[in-house]
């Protein structure tokens, strides 16, 4: 590996702040809990977004703001370019977290409820594990795995509970966001491991700009706009929280426990995501959700304990 900059190191010291400084796994459990509860209300608010804004044009604006706000970090910390060998995994994470995901789940969120998208995108964290395996080569215990079906299994059942068994265009949104967003993670969580989580997602938005920039007017020319207290907050929450905040967070997170371990955290995002859908949005639960809670706990208890 190059020697960075005495600009590089400064940055990593300034933002990265104590859990880099201890390097303790705990402290990369408390990271990566921060994101999963940061993204547990990215349906929420994207829901309230689209109250205001179209699809196309919510998710334009949304990368567009997060991406002044980390260009403006990158800028004013003198943070220099990375290395020609990591703009490959960026372009990764931008294609998967930066524009899939989001554009993805709010297709699907024009059609489907908060807590029927959050339930599907619970198989997030076992499509995040097994892309890690053979992506990062990480051989989890078996114990893991068991557990980590399981708790897929748990979610699986839940989603069909809800929606009778029968798949929708909205699902297949979701499930297609599953798999560009468990790419992002898993490059970001690679990349996290060599330069600071923030500038991993910083980067890959700055990268998008020549994309969001022009797709942002065309939107908004197409796509009318009505201006409400709820859409700007859910577009302010996207864009700050969700798209930068959320992930700088979950990418350190990531770097300090692992991919398979961090993904597996976010069995609980579903069921934060419920309980914002009635907190926020009003909408009303079934008696399955407690018991889906229960089991996905016990299964991230085990997953947390298991050894690679």
């Amino acid at each position: 590996m190059t020697v960075q900059s005495s600009a590089t190191t400064t940055t990593r010291i300034a933002v990265s702040g104590p859990a880099t400084a201890s390097g303790g796994k705990s402290s990369g459990t408390l990271l990566a809990a921060l994101g999963v509860v940061a993204f547990s209300l990215t349906f929420p608010a994207t829901s309230w977004g689209l109250e205001g804004f179209g699809p196309w044009s919510l998710v334009a604006v949304r990368s567009v703001l997060a991406a002044l706000i980390a260009g403006g970090c990158l800028l004013g910390l003198r943070v220099p370019l990375p290395e020609r060998r990591h703009w490959f995994g960026l372009a990764v994470v931008a294609a998967g977290v930066v524009l899939g995901f989001p554009l993805l789940t709010t297709l699907a969120l024009q059609t489907s409820t908060t807590a029927h998208a959050a339930v599907v995108v619970g198989l997030l964290p076992l499509t995040t594990a097994l892309l890690s395996a053979l992506r990062i080569g990480t051989r989890p215990s078996r114990t893991f795995w068991i557990a980590a079906l399981a708790g897929a299994a748990a979610v699986v059942a839940f989603t069909v509970q809800q929606s009778g068994g029968a798949l929708t265009t909205a699902d297949a949104y979701l499930f297609a966001a599953l798999l560009v967003c468990a790419a992002g993670y898993t490059e970001g969580g690679r990349l996290a491991r060599v330069m600071p989580g923030w500038q991993v997602i910083g980067w890959a938005l700055v990268l998008c700009l020549p994309l969001t920039v022009p797709a942002t007017a065309l939107a908004l020319v197409h796509e009318p706009v009505h201006l409400t207290a709820h859409s700007v907050a859910g577009l302010l929450w996207v864009a700050a929280g969700s798209q930068f905040l959320g992930l700088v967070v979950w990418y350190r997170g990531m770097a300090a426990i692992g991919v398979p371990k961090a993904s597996q955290l976010q069995l609980a995002q579903p069921l934060l995501t419920l309980v914002w859908s009635v907190l926020l949005l009003g909408e009303h639960l079934t008696v399955a959700a407690p018991l889906t809670a229960a089991a996905v706990l016990v299964c991230i208890a085990v997953t947390q304990r298991s050894r690679g």
